[in-house]
């Protein structure tokens, strides 16, 4: 990776950042340009988004509120502690994390991946983790982010099965993204195995006044409370959603079916994408069982965010490109991969580590992949048992 970064360099490192990208963005929207018209792209850029905007990126939001409402309750009544309980005996022999990591889990599970960062910036938390576990907490976290959200999404587009066998696929990402980060950190690092992150701190004891509301108080704060979260991670979607899917799409879809050629409506494109994956498709099918080159789309969304990844499924499903094995697969990947490309390097520059960011992405990108093609055949498995 070194020896290819100082190529790079050499031969390119004397060219000014601005015209790369200059000559980059020229190159991307004269391709598009040529094959659809400059008319014709612009259109179907903004039409694109606006259907985006309406018809999915709100839908995401009112799963957000929904599910961060669920989430505050389940924290504020206890829930969340006992599931913590439950999981405990299972972080050290799986994962070889201390037993309370399992409540990061839980919280990115209900909520997003940077909630492990604010959990980890906790003394009381972060004191039971010598260092090279602590920093393993970014890939630990991701492969969890926002699950109930693609579950929840995956299980309101009639599929109630899948869902779950890409959530067992999640987990065995997270298990291989967690334990590469742990042997990379180490290799690099040996001292960090037996340095404690921070020396563990007595736990002042305090009154806890809130717990005196009234229950009828606490239910409704709780509620208000995760669902104005809710809204601020519907909003923080937006970008992705609007700018990736669309870019995605212009390379996925081709031209409007009934006229046949192009005319700056919505979800038209070069059909750039399904003709790389039919080239590719042997290794698709094999690793995720993939039946149509289009679906690749899905994956890569969700290096840069999952939200934006969910917002290709309704039009996959409307072309009939969609099946049980990819909403299994599709959870995986979303699950472990949530968007990691766009997170990692803000949640190890939050902790201290951001130099070990090449690290973190390469254990995840592996981890990503386990996940989806152990999703795909614990999916056959089951589909033989229940035929």
């Amino acid at each position: 990776m070194k020896t290819i970064k100082r190529l790079f360099r050499k031969l390119f490192g004397w060219i000014p950042a601005g015209v790369i990208c200059l000559v980059v963005f020229v190159v991307l929207f004269g391709y598009l340009g040529s094959k659809m018209g400059t008319a014709n792209m612009l259109n179907t850029i903004m039409n694109t988004a606006h259907d985006l905007l309406l018809n999915t990126v709100f839908y995401l939001m009112a799963i957000c509120v929904i599910t961060g409402a669920i989430g505050k309750i389940f924290v504020e009544f206890g829930v969340v502690n006992m599931l913590e309980k439950i999981l405990r005996p299972l972080m050290k022999p799986l994962f070889n994390l201390p037993g309370v990591a399992s409540l990061g889990a839980v919280l990115t599970f209900l909520s997003d991946n940077p909630a492990i960062i604010s959990l980890a910036q906790d003394k009381r938390f972060s004191s039971y983790f010598k260092k090279y576990q602590f920093i393993s907490l970014t890939n630990f976290g991701t492969a969890f982010g926002m699950g109930l959200l693609v579950i929840v999404f995956m299980v309101g587009q009639g599929y109630y099965v899948e869902p779950f066998v890409g959530l067992f696929g999640a987990c065995v990402g997270c298990l291989i993204s967690t334990r590469l980060m742990q042997h990379f950190v180490v290799k690099t690092y040996p001292r960090f195995k037996d340095e404690d992150v921070i020396e563990p701190e007595k736990e002042e004891e305090k009154e806890d006044l809130h717990f005196k509301k009234p229950l009828f108080q606490r239910i409704l704060d709780s509620l208000l409370d995760g669902g104005r979260t809710g809204v601020d991670v519907g909003l923080a979607i937006i970008p992705g959603v609007l700018i990736i899917s669309t870019l995605v799409m212009l390379f996925t879809f081709g031209p409007d079916k009934a006229a046949g050629e192009f005319t700056g409506g919505a979800y038209q494109g070069v059909e750039l994408l399904p003709w790389v994956g039919a080239k590719l498709n042997f290794v698709f099918e094999w690793l995720f069982g993939f039946t149509d080159p289009h679906l690749i789309a899905f994956p890569i969304t969700a290096l840069g965010a999952v939200g934006a990844a969910l917002g290709l499924v309704p039009n996959f499903a409307a072309e009939g490109w969609i099946d049980g094995n990819a909403i299994a697969v599709f959870t995986a990947i979303g699950m472990c991969w949530s968007g990691y490309l766009s997170t990692h390097t803000a949640m190890l520059d939050a902790i201290g580590y951001r130099r070990l960011t090449s690290k973190a992405i390469l254990a995840h990108t592996i981890g990503g992949f386990a996940a989806g093609i152990v999703a795909h055949w614990v999916y056959v498995l089951v589909s033989m048992l229940m035929a």
